[in-house]
């Protein structure tokens, strides 16, 4: 008995298409949403609250680390994907993504960066820095510097280069 037609395709392009259908599925390890802006609502890490808010002006001293490798490839908390090779930062309560002017007060040098993450959540940090962005900060090798931070903005989404937006509280909710 002869085998059922499939019209032009037949049984191998069949199964390359299978095989190409289940492969999609396949794209990454995680997971993501897309990409969007994020203010939060308050919450708690190992019993300390923060109060993420929009802000007009942000300005704070203390200090600075980086995260790198075992972050690399997962979600932000903006459903970003954290890249240790962007100019990228994690603040525990500026609205996401945001831009901001991280100054090393140890040697002067200064890079602004794309706030899409949530942390640092170790005491007396204020802000946790991709690898990228502290070697451009020369603490690298450190670990942790003195800084300065500076809000300057919100951030476009998709944004190549990091260039402040102008957005209203609106869009945000």
């Amino acid at each position: 008995m002869r085998g059922v037609q499939l019209g032009r395709l037949g049984l191998g392009a069949l199964a390359v298409l299978c095989s190409l259908t289940l492969l999609a599925g396949c794209g990454g390890t995680y997971r993501t949403s897309r990409p969007h802006y994020k203010v939060g609502t308050p919450y708690q890490v190992s019993g300390q609250w923060y109060h993420p808010r929009m802000v007009s002006q942000y300005e704070q001293e203390g200090v600075a680390s980086w995260y790198g490798t075992d972050f690399h490839g997962r979600p932000t908390a903006n459903g970003e994907v954290y890249n240790m090779y962007d100019l990228t930062a994690a603040h525990p309560t500026l609205p996401l993504p945001s831009l901001v002017r991280v100054t090393n007060l140890e040697n002067g040098r200064s890079a602004v960066v794309r706030v899409n993450d949530r942390g640092p959540f170790v005491k007396n940090r204020i802000i946790d820095l991709s690898k990228q962005a502290a070697r451009a900060l020369d603490f690298e090798r450190k670990g942790t510097a003195r800084v300065r931070v500076t809000y300057m903005g919100l951030a476009e989404l998709y944004a190549g280069q990091p260039q402040p937006a102008t957005l209203s509280y609106a869009a945000l909710r």
